[in-house]
């Protein structure tokens, strides 16, 4: 992937991130990518989280177009355009960050002890 793909994707998670409303609290910006600056932090927790959030981003995506396809007239045609986006991002920024965890332990399973 390259670095052009990589800070739109990194972008379009920041612009989602902001919509949804999830705090910024303990972030630091450094070199254009988010820094955790506390030092406790719970990784297995995090990641959880941030599973749990592309989950529920999904799920509002699916509601959403099934309420346009009921003929709900306050869902818009582009509205459900925009989720089903947003979802596919965060879906897809999820696959990228499992792809590199597997790149890190298989690369650490090939070191020599």
């Amino acid at each position: 992937m390259s670095d052009m793909k990589v800070d739109q994707i990194l972008t379009q998670i920041r612009a989602l991130r902001e919509q949804t409303g999830v705090a910024k609290s303990g972030m630091v910006e450094a070199d254009s990518f988010a820094v955790n600056a506390p030092s406790n932090v719970n990784f297995g927790a995090m990641l959880k989280e941030s599973i749990n959030a592309v989950n529920s981003t999904q799920k509002a995506s699916g509601a959403l177009a099934a309420a346009f396809e009921a003929g709900a007239k306050d869902v818009s045609l582009t509205e459900v355009m925009v989720n089903m986006q947003k979802s596919e991002v965060a879906f897809k920024a999820v696959v990228e960050v499992r792809n590199k965890f597997v790149d890190a332990y298989q690369e650490v399973m090939r070191m020599s002890m």
